[in-house]
């Protein structure tokens, strides 16, 4: 094991060891769902594009979706193609009671974090009053995947890193499509 999985195992097995109780043992197995598969994301997503006052936020998240499905899934978790902590650890003869369905795919980075920081920052640059309580909800759902011993630290600080740059470039890429569509819309009107 390397440094820095070493150190990563050491934070999860103090949450483990330490932490666990029936309270937050609720509260981040029904937490963690907020990130599953990006379903909550998409659903916000989608319901802002039917109002026109919260359309580009809609369609910002959504980009930012995507961003973050390209990169994330697609890209860089087969790529690192990293282990699961819990696999791991039972790798050398210890039992990870995870309390929720143990997801089959790569740990590196996590797509919860990844979905929930790309929603929550895209709504946090559009709106603050609405920013802060999603943003609160993205560092529980990060929270949640290191208290469930689903994700390293670190595989938690790449999601959120990601999530960010992913919502940056989402808020860029609609007010470059929309300032575009305005212009050539301007320009049609003009003739």
């Amino acid at each position: 094991m390397n440094i820095i999985t070493q150190t990563d195992i050491s934070i999860l097995d103090y949450i483990y060891n330490n932490l666990r109780c029936p309270f937050l043992n609720g509260f981040f197995s029904f937490i963690t769902h907020f990130g599953d598969g990006g379903i909550f994301w998409i659903a916000l997503a989608l319901i802002l594009l039917i109002f026109k006052k919260t359309r580009k936020t809609g369609a910002m998240i959504g980009v930012a979706l995507v961003l973050g499905l390209l990169i994330c899934n697609i890209a860089v978790k087969p790529l690192v193609a990293r282990i699961r902590p819990y696999d791991l650890k039972e790798s050398l003869g210890f039992t990870i009671d995870v309390l929720v369905s143990r997801p089959t795919d790569f740990s590196f980075p996590s797509g919860h974090t990844v979905a929930c920081f790309e929603g929550a920052c895209v709504i946090f640059s559009q709106n603050k009053k609405w920013g802060i309580p999603a943003l609160v909800l993205a560092v529980l759902v990060a929270l949640s995947r290191l208290y469930l011993y689903i994700h390293y630290p670190t595989d938690v600080l790449a999601g959120m890193v990601i999530g960010i740059v992913d919502a940056v470039l989402a808020v860029i890429i609609v007010n470059a499509v929309i300032k575009k569509y305005k212009s050539r819309k301007q320009l049609t009107l003009e003739k």
